[in-house]
């Protein structure tokens, strides 16, 4: 089962679709209508950290989850849930350097990261977001996977644990992409 934490954002259910595309077996709950445990008891194969208005600290169960719950499965921040990993893990979430608001770009990628496995060395992504991983701040145990021309973080993977992020949306039709992350995403297992 597929498990997309909504933190009260429109783009949830194209999250939703794309994924469903590929595992019909999903759920959708919102950020305040679960606990760390009650997602426990769930044992979700993957979870999605979906994105969201304001800051990552007043994102319910999101920040909790990822201190409690990092290596019992894969879990992907988009946007607000990007930037709420940046902030567990020792990072500054700051105001971008541009506001990037239903705005394409180019992001170059580190074709390492399992995320991007298949995908040419840039892309094109949607954008939508005021906030980002500030990247004089980035912690030790989170590497950059993605980053614009000028530096912007737009893409971190935990070094030790399971734990992706996208400060762009792959769900967006901005992403032409998309769909091959989501599915890269889908295919990590953890053996249980």
């Amino acid at each position: 089962m597929e498990l997309i934490i909504d933190n009260y954002d429109s783009f949830t259910y194209n999250l939703y679709q794309y994924m469903g595309t590929l595992n019909p077996d999903i759920q959708v709950i919102r950020n305040d209508a679960i606990t760390v445990e009650g997602i426990r008891k769930l044992q979700p194969d993957h979870l999605i950290l979906s994105p969201g208005p304001g800051r990552p600290c007043d994102a319910g169960v999101c920040e909790p989850v990822l201190r409690e719950l990092k290596g019992e499965f894969p879990i992907l921040g988009v946007c607000l849930g990007h930037q709420a990993i940046g902030e567990v893990f020792g990072g500054t979430v700051t105001y971008a350097r541009q506001l990037m608001h239903g705005k394409q770009s180019t992001v170059i990628l580190d074709r390492t990261s399992p995320l991007f496995r298949g995908l040419p060395e840039q892309i094109l992504v949607g954008r939508y977001h005021s906030l980002a991983i500030d990247p004089d701040t980035m912690p030790e145990v989170l590497k950059a996977t993605a980053t614009t021309a000028d530096g912007e973080v737009m893409a971190v993977e935990h070094r030790e644990y399971p734990i992706y992020g996208l400060q762009f949306h792959p769900e967006s039709i901005l992403t032409p992409e998309g769909m091959t992350i989501i599915r890269n995403f889908l295919d990590l297992r953890i053996s249980k």
